[in-house]
């Protein structure tokens, strides 16, 4: 499993790496597993502010799922199945407490694409292609249609599930699925420099943030507003609040207390 997933620590991010280029970073059991327990290591690491996700080598970041792998595991009564595999990925990085940052170095396909969407933020490099082409061999994206739904108007959602069409990173862009697309030379300072700027905020009001946003995206108005509400209060109760008042009243950079 170390084999396929990689994690490092560096420049206070956790680096998710899936090594697996000879099969354009394929989702298999063990890669999927990786994942998950890597994103649960981010998850307790006190280093980590940030966890980035992307593929080895420069063809594709993930290009869906490794059928023939899930196939030749299906003899394991002890391996789950495709489908509740990556639906326990997608809940993994949907629901991660920290930041999470797919670095899109290459193809986003199939599952690859729903790895990308569960993530927070996404950057890409310019000649990246991202869509569901599962329909040309008589499947449909079934498990990954609710990160798609909830990131992507129904009519292009539709379009590229019905057609299969690679949909450029341009226009990936255009439609809010990445936040900046890049020439691929400048891809990793562009990551680097998005990083920086999500670091340098308190890791505790990061995490309280993301459970504020998720608890409220999918609730109807007023339940919506009483759980901002309730985190609101939470968020007043919070010393680094108290600590970044005083570094802007004192013009200096504050000292993150991360409670």
């Amino acid at each position: 499993m170390a084999d396929e997933v990689l994690y490092e620590v560096r420049d206070r991010a956790a680096w998710l790496t899936i090594d697996r280029e000879e099969r354009r970073n394929a989702l298999g059991p063990a890669v999927i597993q990786g994942l998950i327990e890597s994103l649960a290591s981010a998850a307790a690491d006190e280093r980590v502010h940030v966890v980035v996700v992307t593929g080895a080598g420069d063809r594709a970041f993930c290009a869906g799922g490794d059928i023939g792998g899930f196939r030749e595991a299906a003899a394991d009564q002890d391996v789950e199945s495709a489908p509740s595999a990556i639906s326990r990925l997608l809940d993994a990085l949907w629901w991660h407490p920290k930041p999470t940052l797919a670095r899109v170095n290459g193809k986003a396909l199939g599952g690859g694409f729903g790895l990308m969407l569960a993530c927070d933020l996404a950057i890409a490099a310019d000649d990246v292609e991202v869509g569901t082409p599962e329909i040309d061999i008589g499947l449909w994206p079934h498990v990954i249609t609710a990160v798609i739904q909830r990131r992507m108007p129904r009519a292009i959602a539709l379009e590229l599930m019905l057609t299969g069409r690679r949909m450029p990173a341009e226009e990936a862009a255009r439609w809010g699925l990445v936040n900046r697309v890049v020439p691929r030379p400048d891809l990793d300072a562009s990551v680097l420099d998005l990083i920086e700027r999500i670091a340098s905020k308190s890791p505790h009001v990061l995490r309280l943030g993301k459970r504020s946003f998720a608890g409220a995206e999918d609730r109807p108005w007023g339940p919506a507003i009483d759980h901002l509400k309730e985190k609101l209060a939470e968020n007043l109760r919070a010393e680094d609040l108290v600590e970044g008042v005083s570094a802007f009243l004192e013009k200096r950079k504050p000292d993150w207390k991360n409670r």
